[in-house]
């Protein structure tokens, strides 16, 4: 979960993402940020992100998105 902190921090330095659970739905994250973090925990997780799994609900929190990432990993 660390290594998915500091992904997100490098990509959004503003956001508090130990805490916030809406970074979609407020806006804290725009669609070109989106992108990189598919980028970077494709890159660092070895994992691929299907199309079916970029949806809001995966990335409105980094718990979210460390779930998705551990179920992409047990495939």
């Amino acid at each position: 979960m660390n290594e998915l902190l500091e992904i997100l921090e490098d990509i959004a330095p503003d956001v508090d993402f130990e805490s916030c659970d809406t970074l979609i739905d407020d806006g804290y994250l725009e669609s070109l940020d989106i992108v990189s973090i598919i980028a970077e925990l494709s890159d660092a997780y070895d994992i691929t992100i299907p199309a079916r799994e970029i949806i809001p609900e995966n990335f409105n929190s980094a718990e979210a998105m460390y779930s998705m990432v551990l179920r992409l990993m047990d495939e």
